[in-house]
């Protein structure tokens, strides 16, 4: 159940929604219907075909890199929920200041030009470093994280919020515990690596939280029709477990063989080939060390605001009730 108070569902459903990301397609589905009217921005990647035929999602073709791109597609717009980044590319800690922080800085320059109502930012509770049931995510900006995927993060939520304050842009973050379902990128490569019997997790167990997409969209959706949302929510279900018990119980729902207990250096060792190799090939890179340094790091949710103000009641409270929506 979403919350969305009665008093204004009506406003909220005029709304019209830019979306930027490939990441962000699953969303602008679940929107279109539900609000006035969804914009997908899109650079490279051309849409998914699904989002292409549906008459209520237009396609805008901007890049962050060049602010002068933006402000056509921001007119008019009354929401930004801001998915975009580059993954899978070797050596992330040399371009991820620039496609992270600076490209989120002229988007959301050109969002309070246009004054855009909210802005919402899609991050994780990894920026704030380790964190546990006892310690869990809440709202804090003070963390050190290890990676530059979370330290780069972190400065995007830094600036959401001192760019916005005194304007009439409301900061919405979405710190989102780890996302699974059927069709998630790094689900689906995990599948494609047991497959192969190459899927592997080093042998310390490693707290994480999980939420079901489904979940995560319901959440994201409230986020955005709720005028009294404002601030950050750290989302996950209500039952943190490990990644080792994720990914056992995800190849046992695939039929597949259990992942590989490896050592740490093993999986270093990996991550480093790859991206030697698609650095010097100009290939992608499945694996990074930046990334697997961002993965072992255990995190864990504090929910309560989720509940409270966005999502009280989960379909998958668990990951033994969602796990099957992995088939």
């Amino acid at each position: 159940m979403i919350v969305v108070p009665e008093d204004n569902e009506a406003k909220m459903k005029s709304r019209r929604v830019l979306i930027t990301g490939a990441a962000g397609s699953r969303l602008a589905r679940r929107l279109a219907g539900a609000v006035e009217h969804v914009r997908a921005m899109i650079h490279c990647r051309p849409l998914p075909a699904g989002l292409v035929s549906n008459p209520a999602i237009e396609r805008v073709q901007a890049d962050l890199a060049r602010p002068e791109t933006l402000p056509a597609c921001l007119d008019g717009v009354d929401a930004v929920v801001h998915f975009a980044g580059v993954l899978f590319r070797a050596r992330p800690e040399r371009f991820l200041p620039r496609t992270n922080t600076e490209w989120f800085s002229h988007l959301l320059d050109a969002a309070i030009a246009a004054h855009v109502s909210r802005v919402v930012l899609v991050s994780f509770p990894h920026v704030e470093g380790p964190t546990t049931p006892d310690h869990p995510a809440t709202d804090r900006l003070d963390g050190h994280p290890i990676s530059a995927h979370a330290r780069t993060r972190l400065e995007e939520e830094r600036i959401l919020y001192q760019r916005t304050t005194g304007t009439g842009t409301v900061p919405v973050i979405l710190r989102s515990a780890t996302v699974y379902g059927k069709g998630i990128l790094m689900v689906e490569a995990a599948r494609r690596l047991a497959r192969l019997r190459l899927l592997g997790v080093w042998r310390e167990p490693t707290g994480y939280h999980f939420l079901q997409i489904d979940d995560f969209l319901d959440a994201a959706t409230a986020a955005v029709l709720n005028e009294d949302v404002r601030g950050t929510y750290c989302l996950g279900d209500e039952q943190p477990i490990t990644i080792q018990e994720f990914l056992d119980g995800a190849t046992q729902v695939w039929g597949l063989p259990r992942p590989w207990r490896m050592p740490w250096w093993m999986i270093m060792a990996a991550a480093t080939a790859c991206e030697t190799f698609a650095g010097a090939f100009g290939t992608l890179s499945p694996l990074t060390r930046d990334f697997v340094r961002l993965g072992r790091v255990p995190h864990c949710c504090d929910t309560r605001r989720m509940r409270a103000e966005l999502l009280p009641q989960l379909q998958y409270p668990t990951f033994a009730a969602g796990r099957g929506t992995l088939r």
